[in-house]
């Protein structure tokens, strides 16, 4: 089930559940994801892309392995595509798969209206919330904020949890 929208509805984000139709958009919003990475490596832009399609399938073919009972979400804001949220409701926690958010989108307060939704969400089912996270990603300062720790170091990733105590009871802003 989505999360309910409470403060994302507030922001005009609304959810829809993703279809075939969506992976050219999908592969937009993983690559804004890598853009950043990607400009450093001096690859001409038919490389970059090349690797960025192999890289996208590899994860979406990696999700649908591990994640069988996933919801595949595409977000969108006043009607338009913006991002992608995936989540798996396990017996204890609340997996978030992936949260991205197109360049555009971000620091409009999106992010942090949905990781509230997704943790009001945990938290009236009694469970914690987890994600992994990259530990150079400039949303840590978020997580952190929202009451994210980190349990596990995965290499790149840190595994955060969100105590189920925890979820729904802390806000990193005020959202109007």
């Amino acid at each position: 089930m989505p999360p309910r929208l409470v403060q994302a509805a507030a922001l005009g984000l609304s959810y829809r559940p993703r279809t075939p139709d969506d992976l050219p958009f999908l592969f937009s919003v993983y690559a804004a994801t890598r853009e950043e990475e990607l400009a450093q490596t001096g690859w001409p832009i038919e490389m970059r892309l090349h690797f960025l399609r192999q890289q996208f399938e590899a994860q979406r073919a990696h999700y649908d392995l591990h994640y069988p009972a996933a919801e595949w979400l595409v977000i969108e804001a006043g009607g338009e595509d913006v991002g992608r949220l995936y989540l798996e409701e396990w017996a204890d926690q609340l997996r978030i798969i992936d949260i991205a958010l197109l360049p555009a989108a971000r620091r409009q307060g999106f992010g942090t209206a949905i990781l509230n939704d997704v943790c009001a969400m945990a938290s009236a089912a009694g469970k914690k919330v987890s994600i992994h996270v990259e530990k150079n990603n400039p949303a840590m300062a978020l997580y952190r904020t929202l009451g994210f720790v980190a349990v596990a170091d995965k290499g790149v990733y840190d595994l955060l949890e969100r105590p189920a105590d925890d979820a729904g009871q802390r806000s990193a802003l005020p959202i109007s």
